[in-house]
C-alpha cells in the first residue's frame, strides 16, 4: 500500500480510515494531550476514524500508563484507558499469522505485534513515533499492506497541508 491509498479525511470519503496508533501515540493523544494532534484526537472523538487495538496492545498501554516518569495513579490510569476504549474496534488475536502474507521483522521484537494488528484488521495506517517501526515503511522484501507513518506524515496525509507539523 502506498500512502496515497488512504482516505483523506478532508475530501471526506468513506469507509472511513481504519488506523493502528502506536503505544507513544496513545499517550500523546490521551495523557499529554498534544495540541499538534488535535485534529485526530477530534476525529476519533467524532468517529471519523476507526482505531484499531487487541488485548496485546492493550496491555502494553496498561503497562506504560504505570511508568513512574507518567506520574499516573490508578484512577488517572483508569480513566485514560477508558477514553481510549471507548473509540476502539478490538480484534481478536489471531491463532496463527501464517495464513497472511509474511510482514518486515522489526528489530523490536515488542513492536511486531502493533505491524501483526494492523495487518489482520486491515487497517489503512500504522502511525508510530518509533524509528525502527518507521523504518519498515521502506521494506522492499516484505512490503506491508497498510501505510507506516509518523505522527507529522499521518497529520498531513489524514487533514491536509494546513495540519500542526508535530515535534517542531
Amino acid at each position: 500500500m502506498t500512502v496515497s491509498d488512504i482516505p483523506n479525511l478532508s475530501a471526506h470519503l468513506s469507509p472511513l480510515p481504519r488506523l493502528v496508533l502506536d503505544t507513544n501515540v496513545v499517550m500523546d493523544l490521551f495523557h499529554f494531550r498534544a495540541p499538534p494532534l488535535a485534529a485526530l484526537a477530534a476525529a476519533i472523538a467524532e468517529n471519523q476514524v476507526i482505531c484499531l487495538a487487541n488485548d496485546k496492545t492493550l496491555a502494553e498501554l496498561e503497562r506504560v500508563t504505570g511508568y513512574p516518569q507518567f506520574r499516573l495513579d490508578d484512577a488517572a490510569r483508569a480513566d485514560l484507558l477508558h477514553r481510549y476504549r471507548q473509540h476502539l474496534t478490538v480484534t481478536p488475536i489471531p491463532p496463527s499469522m501464517s495464513e497472511l502474507p509474511p510482514l518486515p521483522k522489526c528489530r523490536d521484537r515488542d513492536d511486531q505485534m502493533f505491524l501483526e494488528l494492523a495487518q489482520y484488521a486491515k487497517a489503512d495506517l500504522l502511525i508510530s513515533r518509533d524509528n525502527l517501526v518507521l523504518k519498515l515503511a521502506r521494506a522492499r522484501q516484505r512490503p506491508c499492506p497498510f501505510a507506516i507513518l509518523s505522527p507529522d506524515a499521518a497529520m498531513n496525509k489524514l487533514f491536509g497541508a494546513d495540519s500542526v507539523s508535530l515535534l517542531t
